[in-house]
């Protein structure tokens, strides 16, 4: 397996998983997802200081004041919209890959959910952009047998490797349902002296 990619302030529940099921490895977006979250804080705060500076030489008495209130709350609806949502959105995002299944999860406060069984998955390709080569992401396309067809993960860190590792899941997954179907026990040997 490539790097470790378990991140454990990410976890995905162990009680959602079937039985027999590990997670092999998580992420989350790729870091690049955050860049303009971070260049609007940069230009909010920039703003936000520097007309904080100027109201009171454009304004008098509770005109200053009622402007000062005004930008404060401009700055919090800017901060929430164009900095909080897309960070939240990036933390609750994860795409789970375990020896049976993908899974995808996002959502702040409501969730949105897809499972693509490692079972069903005919092919899997990457696509990146010259950009998103450099920063070494891309998007991940699995193709399912299944009706709900292909599985387009978006903002994938180091998708080439990922796109090795599904297809290994997948090779195991079919090696361990050959081996269920033919009434050969599956599970890995245990070591006991």
């Amino acid at each position: 397996m490539p790097r470790t990619w378990h991140d454990s302030l990410m976890g995905y529940p162990q009680k959602l998983l079937g039985n027999d099921e590990q997670i092999q490895f998580e992420l989350r977006p790729a870091w690049k997802t955050l860049i303009w979250p971070v260049i609007w804080l940069l230009v909010i705060i920039g703003v936000f200081a520097y007309l904080m500076g100027k109201v009171n030489s454009w304004f008098d008495g509770s005109t200053a004041t009622i402007m000062l209130w005004v930008i404060g709350v401009a700055a919090l609806i800017a901060l929430i919209v164009l900095v909080i949502r897309p960070f939240l959105f990036w933390w609750t995002t994860q795409y789970v890959f375990t020896n049976r299944r993908i899974i995808i999860r996002t959502g702040i406060l409501s969730r949105k959910g897809r499972d693509m069984p490692l079972s069903k998955v005919n092919d899997v390709s990457f696509d990146n952009t010259v950009w998103e080569r450099l920063l070494n992401t891309g998007t991940l396309m699995v193709q399912s047998a299944a009706e709900s067809g292909q599985l387009i993960i978006e903002n994938i860190p180091d998708v080439e490797n990922v796109q090795r590792e599904v297809y290994r899941l997948h090779d195991e997954d079919d090696a361990f349902r050959r081996a269920r179907s033919s009434g050969i026990d599956p599970s890995p040997p245990t070591n006991e002296s």
